[in-house]
């Protein structure tokens, strides 16, 4: 069996067989991986009016635990953002009314975004149609010790991802 990446290197290997092209048998692939992972998000959720931004946003309020609520700069290091990034993508949620920012009643300057009922609603509808559908696309590895050897695997780069590259 061959992917795109096979022909890369193919070409590679007939263009330049002095180049050690190794990493790109891991990192061509991941890269990849992901950007059809997203592609797929991004079609299921936007059945829902969700974008993968914004499910990002409402399921890390999601997964805090009622009142579903966080300080912009906890969710903005969640969400691994900036805070300008951030802001946007709060305002855009609370025009569709997904979230609401509450005054901090430990500091009058502050805010607190809080997911809104019809957010909470929406994660709970969301979440398993999401999961299932990847359940699905993850059915080659059906064999449980293949997946744990597997997620053993990316954890284990990604460890080393977050370790060396700032």
């Amino acid at each position: 069996m061959e992917d795109k990446i096979d022909y890369i290197f193919e070409q590679w290997r007939q263009e330049s067989s002095q180049l050690d092209i190794s990493p790109l048998g891991i990192v061509g692939r991941v890269l990849r991986i992901a950007r059809l992972l997203e592609k797929h998000r991004e079609t299921v959720l936007a059945e829902y009016g969700l974008s993968v931004w914004s499910f990002d946003v409402v399921t890390t309020l999601r997964r805090q635990g009622k009142p579903y609520q966080l300080k912009p700069t906890d969710l903005y290091s969640l969400l691994m953002l900036s805070s300008g990034a951030t802001t946007n993508r709060i305002d855009r949620l609370e025009q569709d009314g997904i979230v609401t920012r509450l005054r901090d009643p430990d500091d009058r300057r502050s805010v607190i975004v809080q997911l809104a009922p019809k957010g909470v609603q929406l994660a709970d509808l969301v979440i398993p149609i999401l999961l299932k559908s990847e359940q699905d696309l993850l059915s080659h590895f059906a064999n449980p010790d293949e997946r744990e050897t597997f997620i053993a695997m990316l954890r284990r780069l990604l460890v080393s991802l977050d370790n060396n590259v700032a």
